[in-house]
């Protein structure tokens, strides 16, 4: 028989109830115990459904209170040095001060998180590892052992899931020596776990290393059969699988075929072609996992064409040696379309969230054991759907596919060079040595969210939601003018998300009530959904940019999200080429561009923090990719004046490979995140010499410590030894919508003071 297969499920809980626990527990409003008995109760509500749903292969150790490469650090012992003195909290509060950094000013430790970035092209973002030369792990969790105990006493032989060693070397973070050579040390711990779950009761394990796809060389294809090797001795007879995903393995497929695994797990949504080969090179040892069904976005599966590559692979291998699974775990999709009664019935239709794609795995996995007949009416629905979604009205405008055509290459220009546009900036806004800014958000205060609510249920009318709104906008624009700051933002206290406040207001784009997923930690987010094709029916941000100017004398930048991070941060159509889509996108912010520009807002701020995650994970593709993200960027922000000042802002990913394109981008200002990675983003500025002006960020916003301005001072002249005095700007490292007030204050203060000390510095004779 074929195996139905899935490689994770969300963590969250259907209506985010992880998000609240964990911000409970923070906030000292729960025990530990009542954490850890919801993150139980969660665990089990998807062991249980997986197992109603007909999925044999059911994964654990695929829940996390903030993320999986976190626990796995726990788990070998890969604990920081700067986080010994925390030794008197609780393990949790350990785990948690590792996500999010500590404070305790009665005790002297002021202790900065550890760096977060993007896992792989997605916008789940990981707490990356970090290792030392001499590093010896050990075994430092029982968490995956634990919870597959858990799920045996309730009847259900779960597969262990566990991020593979080499992929765990390869996400993480030592400098100056071979993180190979930690292998034989890691390998230790593998194993001591391994031999564990083995004397639970374990028959199958995965071991995820997705790092796979970015291409294996000589030395890591020796590591993996090292592994490998090591732990399949350990293992025997439970039977270890590896699971790739996200992209093909390439010249690599044949070497991972080859190791001594019972199964490979192949991503065949991204990379159908690696299939022939692998019928062709498979071991008659090996079984195939096939990724026929899309985990990371949100459309309903051609089941026919999901069949016919598993028939082509049962007809080869037999029914026996293989499984049918996502492409990769289902963490990157919402929950259930259950509840979800406001979204339109032919679109709601034409989507499948994770409960709907474990469906989906099942339903094929049965047409494989019983035949095309017992699923001859769920696949006419399908085909019917699927048909329908072709010939819909309601996805094309022939202006939209008109106008996108007729782009040209003079529309990515701006009138004149950044040299010239910096004089006459310079005349217009009379901005300090060292300027000092903010990303663009506020705090979201409950008073701003219960308004909102209230809004939304029609309990408040649109005239008192709006009075809290300039009530809460002036007390913004109030507090950065009382502690001087140079240019001003009017923080957003309208906008729900930077992504989804945008597609609400754009034609082509439908919305979920609870189609949320994991951002990071307690983050989530909720995809907009772009069905079809987008325009821009009204201006979306020009009253409340007016507003806020109206206000002050001082700047006041107007905030747009950015054509790149708005496709990468929905749900995308799946029918024509993505590049199309981003220019339509871009088309839709350059109308928007334009008419703040005309009402007198004279610094626009386009966030683009997507742009590094957009890259393919293989580099030869690359090129094209950048080629039309860099045009898309010029498109919405190349129809100003010379004296309209246009800013971007990037973050939480590593930019040093791509920092030429975006120097193409030829924004006047970027601001980039550089604190949480202890400035190594300097490290792309002592080997390209950026254009333009820029703001490395001087403090990690991600972290509820406040730090202090002596801190800030020593990041500034870290900057100064690479960066022009005169294109330095001082900002934090991201909008500051997530945190509190309380942090807020005190840390922009420090900035500000920070600011007012290195330009002091730099304006004394002889000092250049």
């Amino acid at each position: 028989m074929a195996i139905a297969s899935n490689l994770g499920f969300p963590r969250i809980g259907p209506k985010r109830e992880l998000k609240k626990g964990v911000e409970g527990y923070w906030a000292g409003k729960i025990k530990e115990q009542e954490l850890r008995s919801l993150g139980l109760s969660i665990r089990k509500e998807n062991w249980l459904f997986q197992q109603k749903a007909g999925i044999v292969q059911i994964p654990s150790n695929d829940f996390s209170f903030y993320d999986h490469l976190l626990d796995t650090s726990i788990m070998v012992g890969a604990i920081p040095v700067r986080y010994r003195p925390l030794a008197h909290l609780s393990a949790l509060d350990q785990y948690f001060a590792m996500a999010r950094g500590y404070n305790d000013s009665a005790k002297g430790l002021a202790i900065v998180a550890a760096e977060m970035t993007k896992w792989f092209d997605t916008n789940y973002h990981y707490i990356v590892p970090e290792f030392e030369k001499d590093q010896q792990f050990s075994l430092g969790s029982t968490k995956a052992i634990d919870e597959f105990l858990e799920a045996k006493e309730m009847g259900i032989l779960t597969t262990p899931v566990l991020p593979g060693p080499i992929s765990f070397l390869a996400l993480g973070k030592g400098v100056g020596f071979d993180k190979y050579n930690l292998l034989p040390s890691l390998l230790c711990v593998y194993a001591q776990v391994l031999s564990r779950l083995v004397q639970a009761g374990a028959q199958s394990i995965q071991f995820d290393e997705p790092a796979l796809v970015f291409g294996i060389d000589k030395k890591m294809e020796a590591a993996l059969l090292q592994a490998y090797t090591a732990l399949s001795g350990v293992a025997k007879p439970v039977r270890i699988s590896i699971a790739t995903y996200f992209e093909g393995l390439g010249s690599g497929l044949e070497s991972v075929l080859n190791l001594p695994v019972s199964c490979v797990h192949l991503d065949l949504v991204a990379a159908s072609e690696q299939l022939e080969i692998a019928l062709t090179k498979a071991p008659e040892s090996l079984s195939l996992s096939l990724g026929v069904v899309d985990g990371r976005n949100i459309w309903r599966s051609d089941l026919s064409t999901a069949y016919q590559l598993v028939k082509r692979a049962v007809s080869v291998l037999g029914t026996d040696r293989v499984a049918v699974a996502p492409s990769c775990s289902l963490l990157h999709v919402p929950v259930s379309l259950d509840g979800e009664t406001d979204l339109d019935p032919e679109v709601g239709g034409w989507l499948a969230f994770a409960r709907e794609k474990v469906a989906e795995v099942a339903l094929i996995t049965r047409a494989i054991n019983e035949g095309e007949d017992s699923v001859r009416e769920e696949f006419a629905a399908n085909k019917r759907i699927i048909d329908q979604k072709k010939i819909s009205k309601k996805i094309y405008n022939q202006a939209v596919q008109k106008r996108t055509k007729e782009v040209a290459p003079a529309m990515l220009l701006r009138k004149s060079p950044h040299s010239v546009r910096k004089e006459v900036q310079a005349e217009t806004y009379h901005l300090p040595t060292f300027p000092t800014t903010t990303i663009g958000s506020f705090p979201q205060t409950n008073a701003i969210r219960e308004a909102r609510a209230a809004y939304k249920s029609s309990d408040l009318s649109q005239s008192g939601y709006e009075t809290v709104l300039r009530s809460e906008i002036e007390k913004v624009i109030r507090f950065q003018e009382e502690i001087g700051l140079d240019v001003l933002v009017h923080g957003e206290a309208e906008r729900n998300d930077m992504v989804e406040y945008f597609g609400e207001q754009l034609s082509g784009f439908v919305f979920t009530k609870n189609g949320w997923v994991q951002s990071y930690g307690s983050r989530c987010v909720k995809p907009p959904i772009i069905f079809g094709d987008v325009a821009r029916p009204t201006p979306m941000t020009v009253r409340w940019a007016r507003f806020a100017q109206s206000l002050t004398k001082l700047p006041v930048k107007g905030m747009l999200t950015g054509p790149i991070t708005i496709l990468k941060w929905s749900f995308v159509r799946n029918d024509q080429p993505v590049r199309d889509t981003c220019l339509q996108i871009a088309l839709a912010i350059r109308d928007e561009v334009r008419d703040l520009e005309a009402d007198g807002i004279g610094i626009i701020q386009i966030d683009e923090p997507a742009l590094r995650e957009g890259l393919p994970l293989l580099r030869s593709r690359w090129p094209s990719y950048l080629s039309w993200a860099v045009d898309a960027f010029r498109l919405a922000t190349s129809c100003v004046s010379d004296k309209t000042q246009i800013h971007t802002h990037m973050c939480y990913a590593e930019f040093n490979d791509i920092i030429e394109s975006i120097g193409a981008m030829d924004a006047d200002v970027i601001s980039m995140e550089s604190s949480r990675s202890q400035m190594e983003l300097l490290n792309a500025f002592t080997k390209f010499k950026y254009p333009n002006e820029i703001g490395p960020g001087v403090y990690d916003i991600h972290s509820p410590r406040v730090p202090s301005k002596e801190e800030m001072v020593v990041a500034l002249q870290q900057t100064l030894t690479v960066i022009d005095p005169k294109n330095l700007w001082v900002n934090p490292d991201c909008g500051l919508k997530t945190r509190k007030w309380e942090e807020v204050r005190p840390a922009l203060l420090a900035m500000v003071e920070a600011a007012k000390i290195v330009r002091a510095a730099a304006s004394k004779p002889g000092v250049s």
